[in-house]
């Protein structure tokens, strides 16, 4: 199974919606499964018209620890208030003890590695769900939502990664399209670190082009190949136009550009791909598709 991930950088530059068109023409000729790895903010699924009651089944996930007190075992010697770096620990002055904020508890240990007299347990919290339904388009989508207030968004990429290879195992899947979150943070670093190709979505604005280029290292560290494609292009063609110097100054394939249309939105709203909404985009998805299948 091939695995192509799409990455962006910054944010708000179209990335989710792209995947989701890319998808949908891939899965006319391909058996494939998507892979939302935004589990901080998954809206795969919703641009695919699939909403979260729809899903077949979500099971709740325990990928992260909170630091809890031992009274008993306490000696109030105050050391784990100390290297706490998060704030999460406080004293209360009329007991004479440690108290452990879990909403401010980012489960590092520290606490417990100082403390002599092992009075501190990390204990394992629910702080996620996966699941996984069948689009109308035919192909099953695998999400993760990070409950709120919660931290450990990288190792439930890795759960969501985990049960979609399952799944796509079962059915016989031969491409995985895989929709990272926004940044270069460990979400990112777990959505596209076994990829095949990445496609990188950006924007000509000079975030999207200082942002792509932070992600494109992130590739350029696993060594996995890469092409981009600039959203919007026409917002902005003198920055496009450094855009695109700066991808052949560096052998780095511009997939396609696409323009700004307000139908975007339009089907965003209806939550339809736009390759679905207007089928004169289906050619441009085409193209984009024809140019990774010939780099895998």
């Amino acid at each position: 199974m091939k695995k192509i991930a799409i990455l962006s950088g910054k944010g708000g530059v179209g990335k989710s919606s792209i995947a989701a068109s890319l998808a949908v023409m891939l899965a006319r000729n391909k058996k494939i499964i998507a892979v939302d790895c935004d589990v901080d903010a998954s809206n795969l699924a919703l641009v695919l018209g699939l909403k979260a009651d729809a899903f077949e089944s979500w099971q709740p996930v325990q990928t992260s620890e909170k630091a809890a007190l031992i009274p008993e075992k306490c000696t109030h010697c105050g050391k784990c208030k100390s290297v706490c770096n998060f704030g999460a620990i406080t004293w209360d002055e009329k007991k004479g003890e440690p108290i452990f904020n879990e909403l401010l508890c980012e489960g590092c240990g520290a606490c417990q590695l100082v403390c002599d007299a092992d009075a501190i347990e990390l204990k394992k919290v629910e702080n996620a769900k996966v699941g996984f339904g069948r689009t109308k388009y035919g192909f099953y989508i695998v999400s993760g939502q990070l409950n709120m207030g919660e931290a450990g968004s990288g190792k439930i990429v890795s759960v969501v990664k985990e049960q979609a290879y399952e799944l796509a195992k079962k059915e016989g899947v031969e491409i995985a399209l895989i929709d990272s979150a926004a940044g270069i943070g460990c979400p990112v670093i777990a959505s596209v670190r076994d990829a095949d190709y990445g496609i990188v979505v950006t924007e000509p604005t000079p975030p999207a082009f200082s942002d792509m280029k932070r992600a494109l290292s992130v590739l350029d560290h696993f060594g996995i190949k890469y092409g981009i494609v600039i959203n919007r292009y026409d917002i902005n063609k003198e920055l496009t136009e450094k855009m695109e110097k700066f991808a052949n100054a560096h052998d780095i394939p511009v997939l396609e550009k696409i323009v700004y249309d307000k139908k975007f939105v339009d089907a965003l709203v209806n939550l339809t791909p736009i390759v679905t909404y207007d089928k004169k985009y289906e050619k441009i998805f085409s193209n984009i598709l024809a140019k990774v299948i010939d780099h895998l």
